[in-house]
């Protein structure tokens, strides 16, 4: 009995190691399932650093994007409507709401930090 479970203990370790983390993590970030009070939870402080307004892509300095388990730190996203960077300048402090859109990380949500 004792060789069965070590077998089957063994067995899932590997299976573990083999499979991809893919299909998990983006099971895990579905967000087109999330409804508005987990949007709102899902919110992250961050400061501008940059607008480029032409292209649609702002530098964010961020803190934890807990719905993304993403650590702190500074980086380009893209807006999902430019229009979304017309109100915002570098050293504004923000909260933002960022998801991923086919390995593309994309703001659809920025407001003043209150």
């Amino acid at each position: 009995m004792n060789t069965i479970k070590n077998i089957l203990a063994i067995s899932a370790l590997a299976m573990g190691t083999f499979m991809p983390m893919g299909s998990f993590a983006q099971t895990m970030m579905d967000h087109g399932k999330m409804d508005m009070s987990q949007a709102s939870a899902s919110m992250t402080d961050g400061e501008i650093k940059k607008v480029d307004q032409a292209t649609g892509k702002v530098t964010i300095k961020h803190g934890e994007i807990k719905h993304m388990d993403m650590p702190g730190m500074t980086m380009v996203f893209s807006a999902k409507d430019k229009s979304l960077l017309g109100t915002v300048k570098p050293g504004d402090k923000v909260k933002f709401m960022v998801v991923n859109e086919g390995g593309k990380m994309v703001v659809t949500d920025i407001q003043p930090a209150q």
